[in-house]
């Protein structure tokens, strides 16, 4: 069976998706783009980006009875990899310890010209 998941903390879907999904004590969270649920804002540079998404994604977590240790994989989808190092920076202080699987890869564009997104599987 599964769960949807939903935090009014994150930015809603701008699509027909779901914020998260939890099935199997496993908690998918979509990507994540950069977007402050409560100004609609993005902020400049890769840096502030990368920590919006992953506070989205905290939120999200968060409504599930989740925390970031609990992640085990996350996707970084990055406009371009150059952006690599800013992105890293920010992402390393965002887990303490044993840091989840990870794949980053840089795409052609993303939505809303974000320079990062970010998706996460948590487990329980």
């Amino acid at each position: 069976m599964k769960k949807v998941i939903c935090s009014e903390k994150a930015p809603g879907a701008i699509g027909p998706y779901s914020q998260a999904i939890e099935a199997n004590g496993m908690v998918f969270v979509s990507g994540q783009l950069p977007i402050d649920a409560a100004t609609g804002v993005m902020p400049d540079g890769v840096e502030a980006q990368a920590r919006q998404s992953l506070e989205n994604i905290k939120h999200i977590l968060e409504a599930a009875g989740l925390t970031m240790a609990d992640i085990v994989k996350t996707t970084v989808f990055l406009q371009d990899m150059s952006l690599f190092a800013g992105m890293n920076g920010v992402y390393a202080t965002y887990f303490d310890g044993a840091f989840p699987a990870r794949s980053a890869v840089a795409v052609k564009a993303l939505p809303k010209d974000a320079l990062v997104e970010i998706e996460c599987i948590a487990a329980r």
